[in-house]
């Protein structure tokens, strides 16, 4: 799966931190940082990724849930919209970007147990952002979302659970990434 997208800063951005396809979710990412293996379930301490998302229509975060907390921090480019269907039955779209003074916030925190996904906001070309999980991530806390039984729960949010969703998406990751 090749979404590089269509701006020479996006393929530059591949090419110069070395980015792939993350399994599953969709984005291109590099892990930068794995602590050690000292939590109690064997996960690491924590992890931090570069991610990427493009202009290129199978370029976004898929929808899935993490078993941790997820810090996302905007790095460059454009803004990116992040659907967040929380466990009481809401859900939000919050915007990570630079403009804090128009609404938008450089860093945004997914508590464990929201399902969530990304895509550019309307116009953006590119955004280079990146996570942070504490304890990190391991691929057995990754679960992947149907956008039919989401929509099921979250029916407002329902055309955006399915912008995010890739139907022919595994519900788990790869044990190696």
């Amino acid at each position: 799966m090749d979404h590089a997208g269509s701006s020479p800063e996006s393929s530059a951005l591949i090419a110069a931190l070395g980015l792939q396809i993350l399994p599953v979710e969709g984005i291109w990412f590099r892990e930068t940082w794995r602590g050690p293996d000292l939590a109690p379930n064997g996960a690491p301490l924590g992890t931090a990724i570069y991610g990427l998302i493009t202009d290129h229509p199978d370029s976004f975060s898929s929808l899935h849930l993490l078993e941790a907390d997820e810090m996302w921090h905007f790095y460059s480019g454009d803004p990116l919209e992040m659907l967040l269907l929380n466990p009481d039955g809401s859900h939000t779209v919050a915007t990570l970007g630079p403009d804090v003074l128009g609404g938008e916030s450089p860093q945004i925190l997914v508590p464990a147990g929201v399902w969530m996904g990304a895509d550019l906001a309307p116009g953006g070309r590119w955004c280079l952002f990146g996570t942070t999980m504490a304890p990190g991530f391991t691929p057995a806390m990754f679960r992947s979302g149907n956008a039919h039984h989401l929509s099921d729960h979250w029916w407002a949010a329902a055309a955006h659970i399915h912008r995010l969703w890739r139907p022919d998406a595994p519900e788990h990751m790869p044990d190696t990434l």
